[in-house]
């Protein structure tokens, strides 16, 4: 079964090759976009102390591969926690790097967390989504200039925002800013909650989605290995109307290396037969 056109595969799938093995490998197994890892500790595939030379050499090696850049899933910084006047400034350098990657990479949208690390607030749970939904607007209003979107992964399970109660709080402080939502069904699942009547809350709000299995308390699984209902969850979102992408990021830990490709070429299709 051909891979469909709007399933893509991040290069978190392949954290572990460089840049240029990780593109290689993506392409041959059939995918046409990617979305771009630029999470330190996670994926390093672009780094987190960005430079002007360091951005024209990524941009250089993607452009080089063919494929098409959906988003650049990035971090910069815990969105929760106040900044002084130097914090400001390094904040600010950093998104201007990613947004000028972007624009060399061609992608339509760099995607933000949703607050720290850890479940605990800074100050106050509430105070913290807001802080967040505050330097979302921000960070949006700057992209804008460039042409480039702000969207956020509004719920997962290791950060601020971990259920759905913190995800539809912080979409709610940012409705009418332009900041729309990825949602990461393994995340969802992980947290305990239930994807359908995640999609059932929040779906107008949801540009991009994310694709790996999960558990309750563990999102580390392949498609097919896990508990999310994926035929499920893909009708719900298409009876709401979402017309975007899904993107394996096969951040996994139940197959070797050696299986991944074989592991993401299974996952693809599989996603594939439910579009």
């Amino acid at each position: 079964m051909p891979l469909h056109q709007r399933v893509i595969c991040s290069t978190i799938s392949f954290r572990r090759l460089d840049l240029d093995a990780a593109l290689r490998q993506i392409a041959d197994l059939g995918f046409s976009g990617i979305d771009l890892g630029a999470l330190p500790g996670v994926c390093d595939h672009v780094p987190y102390a960005l430079t002007a030379d360091a951005v024209r050499e990524v941009a250089s090696t993607v452009r080089e591969s063919g494929l098409a850049v959906r988003s650049i899933n990035a971090d910069i910084g815990d969105l929760n926690r106040p900044l002084d006047a130097e914090g400001r400034r390094a904040r600010d350098a950093h998104l201007e790097q990613l947004l000028d990657l972007a624009v060399q990479v061609d992608a339509p949208a760099i995607v933000l967390p949703c607050g720290s690390p850890g479940h605990a607030p800074i100050r106050e749970i509430a105070a913290d989504i807001r802080l967040v939904a505050l330097e979302l607007r921000r960070a949006s209003r700057i992209a804008a200039a460039r042409e480039v979107r702000i969207w956020v992964e509004s719920q997962h399970s290791g950060r601020l925002c971990h259920d759905l109660q913190g995800a539809a709080q912080l979409v709610g402080e940012l409705r009418g800013s332009g900041v729309r939502s990825v949602l990461d069904l393994s995340h969802v699942v992980a947290s305990g909650d239930d994807p359908l009547t995640w999609i059932d809350r929040l779906a107008p709000e949801v540009a991009h989605v994310h694709i790996r299995d999960a558990r309750r308390g563990d999102i580390h699984l392949t498609p097919g290995n896990g508990d999310v209902d994926f035929a499920a969850a893909i009708a719900a979102l298409t009876a709401a109307g979402y017309q975007g992408d899904f993107s394996l990021e096969l951040e996994t830990a139940d197959v070797a290396d050696a299986e991944r490709p074989a592991a993401a070429a299974r996952a693809g299709r599989l996603i594939s037969s439910h579009l």
